[in-house]
């Protein structure tokens, strides 16, 4: 089992840069793929960044790469997301998820799923 408590999210003017935090509460962090979600209103849920146990491999659609950094510390079970140069594009619920597995950019290969949070960005 996993738990995971994002934070990190605000109210930010376009260009300026946001980092989101995603606590783990579990044994085996180290086993664990981690990823980042967004949803904006009335869409669907899009894939931010995903990023293995080591944190050597990295993967990022088009939409947020050289923008946005995936990174994790295993000895605190804590991912990152660290976002500069937000667009009002980037207002979405960002939700923070796991796998126990590779990493993977499929939102339904990952069994757990943090609470969600709020970023806007205003133009």
């Amino acid at each position: 089992q996993v738990q995971l408590v994002e934070s990190g999210g605000g109210l930010v003017q376009a260009g300026g840069s946001l980092r989101l935090h995603c606590a783990a509460s579990t044994r085996t962090f180290i086993a664990y793929a981690m990823a980042w979600f967004r949803q904006a209103p009335g869409k669907g849920r899009e894939f931010v960044a995903a990023i293995d146990w080591s944190g050597a491999n990295t993967v990022w659609p088009d939409s947020v790469k050289g923008r946005f950094t995936i990174s994790r510390d295993n000895a605190k079970k804590t991912v990152y997301l660290q976002m500069n140069s937000l667009k009002p594009e980037d207002t979405a619920v960002y939700y923070c998820a796991a796998r126990a597995g590779p990493i993977d950019y499929e939102d339904y290969k990952y069994g757990y799923w943090g609470q969600g949070t709020q970023v806007t960005v205003s133009s």
